[in-house]
């Protein structure tokens, strides 16, 4: 098993100086933000009380983060140390996921000076599905970077972190929280009853969304091991991501029977072909499924680099897609209401992303994150 090794090299190149000029333009917006009010910079309404900062930084970008709980997942409990040196890598980003999500969620608040009260027992509604999203995000938060923390003291000390052997219990309980408040996600969802289209609204949403997000976990980490690689002139690690995208088809193949089974029960499948934007845009989310299941049926393409991150970057759309479906297109707050994000929302959500891929940079060359070889290139 290859050992972690900082990657090196300068910091200030090309695409990091292109990330640090958005970042910067978001936190323009997010100064007039917390200057002048939620209402100054965002479209948000009572009648869509979130847009892309909660649909995208938060069910989104959670979802994305998910790598390191898949991975976790495969490595920790089916026992699959092979991929071990996968492990790390797609730890930091769902470290930086979840904690920009959490970095959102207090942007996103009106009264976000009251956001403590959350933690606060005599605040506490314990009928609340947005409390048990919140209070597990935030713990998984810690714990992510709990599980990173042998990363610095390697980096520190020069030697193999004595840490590691102590981390059991985290692990654990970074299995345990994602499993929670991702299938919560689909939950909040439920309670949007008849304003929510019958092409998602369904009882089956909490494990639609968990096996979703176990999906897409997988996918971002394939996803992640490409650009890595070309973006820092490293070995690709080609076939170890095919014997992980293996995992992906099968995840596939129970996410659409249990997804079309579902509407064939309930009786709605027909207005997948109604013509309307709902219809439509729901046919395009499951295209973007169906798509990555054929190509990745495929031994052939498993092995090709080129098909991998094809067929990541079509399922990381199907899911971003199915999520704003879920959240933004089939939701119907009734007459007079609409929604469509401002361009401080949507660059508030480019600095989040930005600075995400930014701090992703800075670690990998500074920190034992990335295996120190691969295989070769394909």
């Amino acid at each position: 098993m290859s050992e972690a090794k900082p990657v090196g090299g300068k910091v200030f190149t090309g695409p990091f100086l292109f990330f640090l000029v958005i970042t910067l333009i978001g936190i323009y917006f997010l100064a007039k933000r917390f200057m002048f009010g939620i209402g100054a910079v965002s479209n948000m309404s009572d009648g869509f009380p979130w847009g892309i900062w909660i649909t995208y930084d938060v069910v989104v970008g959670t979802a994305f983060a998910c790598g390191g709980y898949s991975m976790a997942l495969l490595v920790y409990v089916l026992n699959n140390g092979e991929y071990h040196p996968l492990v790390r890598p797609a730890l930091l980003a769902s470290a930086f996921g979840y904690t920009l999500a959490g970095v959102s969620v207090f942007i996103d608040i009106g009264r976000y000076w009251h956001i403590y009260h959350v933690f606060l027992p005599w605040f506490t509604n314990l009928n609340s599905i947005m409390l048990e999203v919140a209070l597990c995000v935030a713990a998984y938060i810690a714990v992510l970077w709990i599980e990173f923390s042998p990363a610095f003291i390697e980096a520190k000390t020069g030697s193999k972190s004595k840490a590691n052997k102590i981390l059991i219990f985290f692990i654990a309980l970074g299995m345990l929280l994602p499993t929670m408040h991702q299938s919560s996600l689909g939950t909040m969802m439920i309670l949007a009853g008849h304003k929510l289209s019958p092409l998602w609204w369904t009882p089956l949403l909490p494990l639609i969304f968990l096996i979703s997000a176990i999906t897409m976990g997988y996918t971002v980490v394939i996803f992640e091991s490409t650009l890595s690689a070309l973006g820092f002139k490293r070995p690709l690690e080609t076939e170890m991501l095919a014997k992980l995208s293996l995992l992906i088809p099968i995840l596939l193949v129970v996410f659409l029977v249990i997804r079309f089974g579902d509407l064939l029960m309930r009786g709605q499948l027909g207005l997948a072909f109604s013509g309307d934007l709902q219809g439509n845009m729901f046919l395009l989310e499951n295209i973007l499924h169906i798509l990555p299941l054929v190509i990745l049926a495929s031994a052939a393409n498993r092995k090709s680099g080129k098909m991998l991150f094809l067929s990541a970057c079509l399922l990381m759309s199907g899911g971003l897609l199915f999520r704003f479906n879920t959240y933004l297109i089939g939701f119907d707050s009734g007459i007079g209401w609409n929604y469509f994000p401002s361009v401080s929302e949507q660059f508030i959500t480019y600095a989040i992303i930005s600075a995400e891929i930014l701090l992703y940079m800075l670690f990998v060359k500074k920190l034992p994150v990335l295996p120190s070889h691969g295989q070769a290139r394909a």
